[in-house]
């Protein structure tokens, strides 16, 4: 199934930069073998999401950070509710910031409105500081 991306975005409740959501889950890897995070629904939208998509986690209030989508698996809580265990890469690919309003659990983000991943955006982007990135992109210099 091919055509326009789609992906996920999602608050990462808790977390106040990048490095602490790569420590996570690096200890996730190092002890699993594997990345994902529950959530309570399952996206009806699977396939399309498999086809390309990556989750965009919010942090401070920005889409900072993305992470390839690998797949979805039932599980349950320990009263027994379904759950859904979204699969992720590893690697943590950093994004342009983008400012979103808070929201709960996830939604879906449009492949066209999803923020460009650093250094592919047109300035070298690794070595600036995420808030001087978020900075030129309101001033409208990104």
């Amino acid at each position: 199934m091919s055509g326009p991306t789609l992906h996920l975005m999602k608050l990462c409740v808790g977390v106040e930069e990048i490095a602490e959501l790569a420590a996570f889950q690096a200890r996730r890897l190092a002890e699993h073998g594997r990345v994902w995070h529950l959530t309570r629904s399952t996206p009806r939208r699977a396939d399309e999401l498999l086809d390309g998509g990556s989750i965009h986690w919010s942090i401070r209030g920005s889409l900072q950070v993305r992470q390839r989508l690998l797949g979805f698996e039932p599980e349950s809580d320990e009263q027994e509710r379904p759950r859904c265990r979204i699969l992720l890469d590893p690697e943590l690919v950093r994004t342009v910031p983008r400012t979103v309003r808070p929201f709960q659990g996830w939604r879906y983000l449009p492949g066209v409105d999803a923020p460009a991943d650093v250094g592919s955006a047109g300035i070298g982007g690794e070595e600036l500081p995420p808030e001087m990135i978020a900075e030129l992109r309101r001033l409208g210099a990104w």
